[in-house]
């Protein structure tokens, strides 16, 4: 697969089939995602693979309890904007993304494959995070689609490490949940707000000196050079 067609089609895959993802594909995620940079190099991570239903069976009211919080709190407001507005792209928007994170909730135990990721004295992730997107970019070569979470960290992060046997009093720090199966959907260039509205340039809120109106993968790509580019080069 060529590098750009990973990077602009690989977006959150929830809904997936039941169908086991074979052992040497598994592996070919797993080598490549050992491959990314680390601090230090020190490689200070543990990947744990689940595909056990009875772990599954423990793992999955968790979930949908920690969900269920999370549309009741952070959530919250876009959930009441959604309501009162139903008909508005951003409403409409949510109201997919939720949909589909409803729909990994209610079949966890059914989702094939699941990739929990572990830093050691690292609460931030911050070391562990390129390895799990490379693994994310692996599976899309694969054809597999994934999803990653950090809410089951966040609401049981202790019920979660008792189940899957990790051990206490070594630093290991729960960074996230990647859920993989082949997915029931089509792959896609997801929408996004385009990248000059979040990004700046050497001060905060200074324009970053380009826009981008349109994704430049795959058709787009080949209309525009960095000159062509409205405000590149200044």
């Amino acid at each position: 697969m060529e590098l750009h067609e990973a990077l602009y089609s690989t977006r959150a895959m929830r809904r997936v089939a039941p169908d086991t993802i074979p052992t040497t594909v598994q592996a070919r995620i797993l080598d490549a995602a050992v491959r990314a940079p680390s601090g230090g190099n020190a490689q200070a991570w543990r990947f744990l693979l689940v595909d056990d239903p009875g772990v599954k069976g423990r793992l999955g009211p968790l979930y949908r309890e920690a969900m269920d919080a999370l549309w009741t709190t952070v959530y919250a407001p876009r959930v009441a904007a959604a309501e009162a507005d139903p008909d508005s792209a951003e409403s409409r928007s949510f109201v997919r993304m939720r949909r589909s994170s409803q729909w990994l909730a209610d079949n966890f135990e059914q989702v094939p494959l699941f990739l929990f990721g572990f830093a050691r004295h690292d609460p931030t992730g911050g070391s562990i995070f390129p390895a799990v997107w490379s693994a994310m970019l692996a599976a899309r070569a694969e054809g597999v689609g994934g999803a990653l979470t950090a809410v089951l960290g966040i609401a049981h992060r202790d019920a979660v490490a008792e189940v899957l046997g990790v051990p206490g009093g070594e630093g290991w720090h729960m960074a996230c949940c990647v859920s993989f199966g082949y997915p029931t959907g089509t792959w896609g260039i997801a929408p996004r707000t385009p990248a000059h509205e979040v990004a700046y340039r050497n001060t905060w809120g200074e324009p970053v000196g380009f826009e981008v109106p349109a994704p430049l993968w795959p058709a787009a790509g080949a209309a525009y050079t960095p000159t062509d580019v409205e405000g590149a080069g200044r």
